[in-house]
């Protein structure tokens, strides 16, 4: 059962480095404004797919870490 912590942690530590910056989301943090152009693009291709791989591997983590 560690094992499978391990490694999904590891899996889930690669996805997490692998996906873009959200920096026109988090503006509001600075205090910048941003275009609104951007602001309703829909994830597709490799984008979907690492956020839903981010998804189940987070519930893979969160259930491994109470069972364990």
């Amino acid at each position: 059962m560690k094992i499978a912590l391990i490694i999904v942690s590891v899996l889930l530590i690669l996805i997490v480095l692998l996906q873009s910056g959200k920096a026109e989301e988090a503006g509001f943090i600075t205090g910048s404004t941003n275009s609104d152009l951007f602001k309703n693009r829909k994830e597709r291709g490799v984008e979907l797919f690492i956020t839903r791989a981010t998804i189940v591997l987070g519930i893979a983590f969160f259930v491994l870490s109470i069972v364990a």
